[in-house]
């Protein structure tokens, strides 16, 4: 016989070989390479040939409960916040403020949200990614192959969005809408089946079908536009930033001083972008990369055990963060403002700050104190977080193909269209979790 995984020939007949060799059945070979680096005390550069068992970070294995709630949370108030955008007579604080206002409301808030998290879970998705076995060239495509989804997503969406020349396309840009969500829930849907031919037909469909959606594509008033990058959209910026924040993490291999050198290089790239009058897109690009790199450096405070400290010195370390960046934002509010639409540095920083003492408190109430049963409800999007953020607009292209609306006009402002986008989100959480029921789940 063979030992599976230490390649060592046993004779059958020898029990007392067989018997001598049994425990190795259990041993792999990183635990060997693990255990010769721990004896020795071998450096990253005397063993760049074996794969490394935990690259960057000592992050502990447990699953921190507060980073999926944020998760969810954020989702949730996304689709509340996206909803409002289409009722009238509301307070402004209920609104996004103008990009010249030099102020920030709540729903101004929402994405970089969505970016800090994001941040937070890449030194867990990295590091787990490794311990399961892939080596750095696996990592990279995994890195690669999530950006260019997030990406093609963000590119349909927003020219699903732009005007339209309908007699230049077969379909109604609303059905063309509709079939790119298929495609895109047949390409990432996460798939069960034990027959992999399965899952390369449904993906095959899925692609193919993005393709020819992409051929037939018509915009602008005469349909001179083809399918085009106009800007990348919100799942197109989250793609962008989780690209280079991985990179930079993997250069400074998750150290908190490297990270925080992130946030300064793309702090100064956007105030040089602005001296310059450069494309603008560069510049608020850099501003969500920061945005993200601060998500990093939280998950690293709190998470990373190779830091021997205790957890109130890692809570007065948040704090401490949290405090340099309002007054980073303080600093520099004068010379760029506040501005969401222009994604200034001041806005950044202070969204940031906010997101960090509002996870703390988070972490405190989930995780420390174990009040966690009332998270139960955005579980569903906590886990799927993508397809819950895509079903609103699922929706809209299947009413919208019907000329069909759930709310009428008339009721599309002040309190009626408040409560409304209330119950609507509720809604979007419960169809959420019946996908997760049927094995619906997107993962990029």
């Amino acid at each position: 016989m063979v030992c599976p995984k230490v390649g060592i020939n046993i004779s059958r007949k020898d029990a007392k070989v067989q018997r001598l060799f049994a425990p190795l059945r259990e041993i792999s070979m990183r635990d060997i390479i693990f255990s010769i680096r721990k004896s020795f005390r071998l450096s990253d550069s005397q063993t760049s040939d074996f794969p490394d068992y935990n690259m960057f970070n000592k992050l502990t294995s447990r699953r921190i409960l507060s980073i999926d709630i944020f998760r969810g949370i954020t989702i949730l108030v996304m689709v509340f916040v996206n909803e409002l955008a289409g009722i009238r007579e509301i307070p402004s604080w209920m609104k996004h403020m103008p990009k010249d206002a030099d102020a920030m409301s709540f729903v101004d808030l929402v994405f970089p949200a969505f970016l800090f998290i994001a941040g937070m879970s890449i030194p867990f998705a990295l590091n787990n990614r490794l311990l399961k076995g892939d080596d750095f060239r696996d990592l990279q495509k995994h890195i690669l192959w999530r950006t260019i989804g997030l990406l093609t997503l963000g590119l349909f969406m927003v020219n699903a969005d732009a005007t339209t020349a309908p007699l230049d396309m077969p379909i109604s840009i609303h059905v063309w809408a509709l079939l790119f969500y298929i495609c895109a829930i047949l390409v990432w849907n996460v798939y069960t089946f034990k027959n992999k031919k399965w899952i390369y037909f449904l993906r095959g469909i899925g692609i193919g079908g993005l393709i020819i959606l992409a051929i037939v594509y018509r915009g602008g008033q005469y349909g001179e536009e083809h399918l085009r990058p106009r800007w990348w959209g919100i799942l197109g910026f989250i793609g962008w930033a989780y690209l280079f924040n991985c990179i930079f993490y993997q250069i400074f291999r998750g150290k908190i001083s490297g990270m925080t050198g992130v946030i300064i290089l793309c702090t100064v790239y956007f105030a040089v972008s602005k001296y310059f009058h450069w494309d603008d897109y560069p510049g608020k690009n850099s501003t969500h990369i920061a945005i993200m790199a601060c998500g990093i450096i939280t998950s690293i405070i709190f998470f990373d055990e190779g830091r021997n400290i205790g957890m109130r010195r890692r809570f007065a370390e948040a704090f401490i963060f949290s405090i340099l960046l309002l007054i980073a934002g303080y600093f520099l509010r004068p010379y760029y403002t506040i501005s969401k639409i222009w994604a200034t540095p001041a806005w950044g920083f202070y969204c940031s700050a906010i997101c960090c003492i509002l996870y703390s408190l988070l972490y405190w109430i989930v995780d420390i104190k174990g009040w966690k049963q009332w998270g139960s409800f955005v579980k569903p999007a906590a886990s799927n977080p993508l397809l819950t953020y895509l079903i609103p607009d699922i929706i809209f292209a299947i009413t919208a193909s019907l000329h069909f609306s759930f709310l009428p006009m008339q009721w599309r402002y002040g309190m009626p269209g408040i409560i409304w986008c209330a119950f609507y989100a509720i809604v979007v959480m419960w169809i959420a979790a019946g996908l997760n029921k049927i094995k619906i789940r997107l993962q990029l």
